[in-house]
């Protein structure tokens, strides 16, 4: 896995800028329910860490969605933009909304369990089903 330095993006109508510091260039897919309903299939996006300058704050909206981690999303467009772990502020961010995609990798897939059927990727990927994902967030703290 590599970096990426100075990642730049934006939501739908620029109303919120993102410039990432560092961020992976491992791109995942999460198959849970909540990513799947909060974005209308899986939710493909890169580990962003803590290195995270947004602008426009009064443009962006979260919601709480779990114990550990809230959703944020641009208020005027409704751009999904990042998954944000509470207890470490580690952002997961859409790969989408970065202007750059070419050094990205798509190469890992969670809750790959929670799949529904009428979709797969061709990609080669590590695949983990949420039990997996449970233990390896656990045994890292």
């Amino acid at each position: 896995m590599t970096n990426v330095d100075n990642a730049i993006g934006s939501c739908l109508c620029s109303a919120v800028k993102i410039k990432v510091l560092k961020m992976s260039n491992s791109v995942g897919a999460c198959h849970c329910s909540i990513c799947r309903k909060w974005t209308g299939g899986p939710f493909l996006a890169v580990d962003c860490g803590n290195s995270v300058q947004l602008t426009g704050d009064e443009n962006i909206s979260t919601f709480n969605s779990s114990e550990w981690a809230e959703r944020g999303f641009c208020n005027k467009c409704g751009t999904h933009l990042f998954y944000k772990l509470k207890q470490t502020g580690q952002y997961i961010m859409s790969a989408g909304i970065f202007e750059d995609s070419a050094d990205l990798n798509f190469d890992h897939q969670i809750f790959i369990d929670e799949k529904p059927a009428y979709y797969d990727f061709s990609n080669n990927t590590k695949n983990m089903t949420g039990e997996q994902v449970f233990a390896q967030f656990t045994s890292s703290t």
